[in-house]
């Protein structure tokens, strides 16, 4: 009786064990599409992507390859916005910044860091598939 019980609790363990294994996914070899979340967005290609968020925009001039773990780390550009009209031959200044982050199946959290001054523009959740909702600088 004893050892009915002891093999039927060890058979759930083991189930419950590969329905966890089933559920987790790999991340992508490089994260592309379409993600969107309160003040940022950002549309990523094999090889770059584009950010715009509150009064800004990012360009990230390389691929985004997580590792094993989801986490992810590339290069590229901040450009802050300001309100008021551009002019045609206007030219924003373009600041170097890292973006790091995260992916998770169809979450993504991101942080921008201005490598020049080591300032944090900030840190957004991101969904796949998700319009972003950001505000222009007025």
């Amino acid at each position: 009786m004893r050892s009915s019980r002891w093999l039927r609790a060890w058979g759930l363990g083991v189930a419950a064990l590969a329905a966890c294994a089933e559920s987790q996914t790999a991340p992508p070899a490089v994260i592309v599409g379409e993600w969107g979340g309160d003040h940022a967005g950002l549309v990523a290609t094999p090889d770059s992507g584009t950010l715009e968020y509150d009064c800004a925009a990012g360009r990230i001039t390389e691929p985004l390859r997580p590792t094993a773990d989801g986490a992810f780390a590339a290069v590229g550009t901040h450009t802050p916005g300001r309100g008021g009209p551009v002019r045609i031959d206007e030219v924003l200044p373009r600041r170097p910044a890292r973006y790091t982050g995260r992916v998770s199946g169809d979450r993504l959290t991101l942080t921008v860091v201005m490598t020049d001054s080591a300032q944090t523009v900030g840190t957004f959740e991101l969904v796949r598939g998700r319009s972003a909702r950001v505000f222009k600088c007025l």
